[in-house]
């Protein structure tokens, strides 16, 4: 089997969580990895530099963000190293929607012989405020006290550059048929 990294993707509260769980489960034998788990360290950094902890703030954007997804990646890049298959649960909204990003991510992979597959869970977006409203989070107060501001400020389209053309599956999570039809095609399309 060819090495994979498997990024599931999408905006917060689409699912992604779940999505790459039973992913995670039906493909046995795989190492999963969640960004999530990196929050706690990123709340520390809000308070050790005195910031609300505010994950949509200027701070969150300067400080924490990226430094996330480098950390993540890398841990999935040395994961590569003794399993055929990785996938990290993360948004990575911006970076499927740049090019370069992409590219480059996927001749980092070809080092390592490894192919990229990235799975954009789609779900309308009152489905997320709802699941936001159900998760009761903290990393979700302010998105839901601004709701018109926060996704005024998201791009929930499927990302479409040339880059993901080879590579980009689409998970359809808005209802449960649409759920059991989507994991059923993609896990069989991972296991082929």
């Amino acid at each position: 089997m060819k090495k994979r990294l498997i990024l599931v993707t999408s905006p917060p509260a689409s699912g992604k969580t779940y999505v790459s769980q039973q992913l995670a489960k039906a493909l046995h034998n795989i190492v999963y990895l969640d960004k999530d788990a990196l929050i706690p360290l990123s709340n520390r950094v809000f308070h050790v530099a005195g910031e609300e902890n505010n994950r949509s703030s200027d701070f969150f954007e300067e400080h924490i963000r990226n430094y996330e997804y480098i950390v993540i990646l890398d841990i999935g890049f040395q994961a590569l190293e003794y399993a055929d298959l990785v996938l990290i649960n993360a948004p990575f909204t911006r970076e499927v929607r740049d090019n370069n990003y992409i590219s480059d991510l996927k001749a980092k992979l070809a080092e390592r012989d490894a192919d990229l597959v990235v799975i954009w869970v789609e779900t309308d977006i009152e489905v997320t405020r709802q699941r936001m409203i159900e998760r009761n989070s903290p990393r979700d107060t302010w998105k839901l006290a601004n709701w018109d501001e926060y996704v005024a400020g998201r791009d929930y389209s499927t990302p479409s550059i040339p880059a993901l053309s080879d590579c980009l599956v689409k998970f359809y999570n808005s209802s449960e048929e649409q759920y059991n039809e989507s994991m059923e095609r993609i896990t069989k399309f991972l296991l082929a």
